[in-house]
């Protein structure tokens, strides 16, 4: 996952995590937890669809954040 993509998303349409954990019905320690890929928590599909319509991202956009290679630190 490249989190610094998916942040730099948030930032853009003013949200933060807090704001994007309540969108997705999740309380924002599980979203900390997903972000940051902590004991295999991960976005499920349906997570994903969610914030690809509330951003407008394409299918090319999320795959480069959600199945990128790339390790943020």
């Amino acid at each position: 996952m490249d989190v610094k993509k998916f942040r730099s998303i948030m930032i853009l349409h003013g949200d933060n995590q807090k704001k994007l954990a309540s969108y997705l019905g999740i309380s924002q320690q599980r979203f900390s937890a997903k972000i940051n890929e902590k004991n295999g928590a991960e976005f499920s599909k349906s997570e994903m669809t969610l914030i690809k319509e509330k951003y407008h991202l394409t299918a090319t956009q999320i795959n480069d954040i959600f199945f990128s290679n790339f390790v943020s630190l």
